[in-house]
């Protein structure tokens, strides 16, 4: 497609969220134009057309409903992405029976909303930017010199110019998708659409239709043809990602496309012939689901044709250095900041941090550090507890231990010993202070915050004259 720069519409009769959509997808390097009515938009189809549409679903007029329908006839192809609340079902019914391309619940993640951006234009056949992978709200590189990910590496090097089936496991936030995505763009089928479904993100009765696609009339609510996943995924690569939560049924029906490569639409009467290779993903043990009876042992061994294991970053605390260093620089592009750089202390506290959400939770870390460390230098000091990083309280003990441990050595060298008979005294005596303080003088509080006794507590204090 023509070197030019992605179009995006946005329907939204919220000037806040069509504010932030903006911004948010030119600093990705979009083009946007937005509207407030459904009505206005279909005004300036007459000169123009998108190539992602963003629409809301309630809005005065036309509803996003309504508007997905009249585009659905006149603009088959465009990608629409529906925005709705979470909890209105009947709305994500309807989105995707009207063939929507995807739903966001409200509130939405601004980052979301930007990468399902690109998976529309993507699938679409749009390459953003000419091509241009690397620009900002690029899906980003797989990085990793320990010997883990060049394990991955060498899998995917050899399935270059193959189209098997892959299955790829490990934990949430380990790059499933990108290793997906680079064995579909190392294979012969490159040039072919890509097309990503995370199967536990879609209900359940929605799924089948979502993969296989329906008929006019096959349901209530199914006013138009709608192509499914395996059908936008001819001659390409379908990434089925959590497999694992696909229910019996549809396993059953997703065994005969593999061994098949057809299918029926949902209310079809004509087998449709596909020529797609799947990629699945799993975080679960899918070997004990099938034990277990979960899940297909016939469809296991049919994913499973190639295994490729995504390491979790603390199997490879190597790669965290490389990994902080490339998602500051990403964050500093996308908040329009200079770049942070990180003392050496604070690499060893996130080196040694397990990082349970992998490489998603460095990417969400880099962001929130670049935002809350004041000065262009990270410290421990601005590492939060839950990153690995003391918390206040820690680090008060800390310091009043290292003061304890100063002023010993200074009476040792001094010769002003025995120590305890200073320290103790001193030490009860601003213990009892600040827990009369904490207590407004309340003695019986103030003992319980010490574990004393009343009478103890009487007692020191008249013997430390504080009276």
């Amino acid at each position: 497609m023509a070197d030019r720069a992605l179009q995006v519409w946005v329907v939204d009769d919220d000037q806040s969220v069509r504010w932030v959509l903006e911004k948010a997808l030119r600093q990705a390097g979009m083009e946007t134009q937005s509207f407030e009515r459904a009505e206005h938009l279909l005004d300036a189809l007459g000169d123009d057309a998108p190539d992602v549409l963003i629409t809301d679903v309630r809005m005065p007029g036309m509803s996003g409903i309504t508007l997905l329908e009249r585009l659905h006839g006149s603009l088959p192809n465009l990608p629409i992405i529906v925005i709705t609340a979470h909890s209105d079902l009947e709305n994500a019914v309807a989105a995707y029976k009207g063939g929507a391309f995807e739903y966001l619940p409200k509130p939405f993640d601004i980052d979301e909303a930007v990468e399902l951006v690109h998976k529309a234009a993507h699938q679409n056949g749009f390459d953003a930017a000419g091509g241009d992978s690397t620009g900002p709200g690029a899906i980003p590189s797989l990085i990793g010199q320990a010997p883990a990910m060049q394990e991955v590496f060498r899998s995917i090097g050899r399935l270059a110019g193959s189209s098997m089936t892959v299955l790829i496991t490990g934990e949430s936030g380990t790059g499933k998708e990108l290793v997906a995505r680079a064995l579909h763009e190392h294979s012969p089928r490159a040039n072919k659409p890509f097309v990503a479904l995370n199967t536990s993100a879609i209900a359940s009765e929605l799924l089948e239709s979502e993969l296989f696609g329906h008929e006019k009339g096959a349901f209530t609510g199914a006013d138009s043809r709608r192509i499914g996943r395996f059908e936008q995924a001819n001659g390409g690569t379908l990434f089925l990602d959590e497999i694992g939560d696909m229910s019996p049924a549809l396993q059953t029906r997703l065994l005969r496309v593999l061994a098949e490569s057809e299918f029926y639409r949902v209310g079809g009467q004509t087998s449709i012939k596909v020529d797609v290779r799947v990629i699945a993903a799993t975080n679960q043990d899918l070997a004990r689901a099938v034990t277990e009876a979960r899940f297909r042992e016939d469809l296991f061994h049919r994913l499973n044709v190639i295994r490729i294991n995504t390491p979790p970053l603390r199997q490879r605390r190597e790669d965290i250095p490389l990994l902080l260093e490339h998602y500051f620089n990403e964050a500093a592009k996308e908040l329009n900041t200079p770049v942070k750089t990180i003392d050496t202390d604070a690499l060893d506290v996130l080196r040694s941090y397990d990082w349970p959400g992998n490489v998603r939770q460095v990417v969400n870390a880099t962001r929130r550090l670049t935002v809350t460390a004041p000065g262009g230098v990270i410290t421990v000091d601005d590492i939060p507890a839950d990153l690995g990083g003391e918390a206040a309280s820690e680090r008060a003990v800390q310091d009043w231990t290292r003061s304890l441990a100063a002023w010993a050595q200074t009476q040792l060298g001094s010769g002003q010993t025995p120590l305890l008979d200073t320290a103790l005294p001193e030490f009860e005596r601003t213990l009892i202070r600040e827990a009369m303080s904490q207590t407004n003088g309340h003695r019986q509080a103030a003992a319980k915050l010490l574990g004393w006794g009343r009478n103890t507590l009487a007692r020191k204090m008249k013997a430390l004259h504080l009276d």
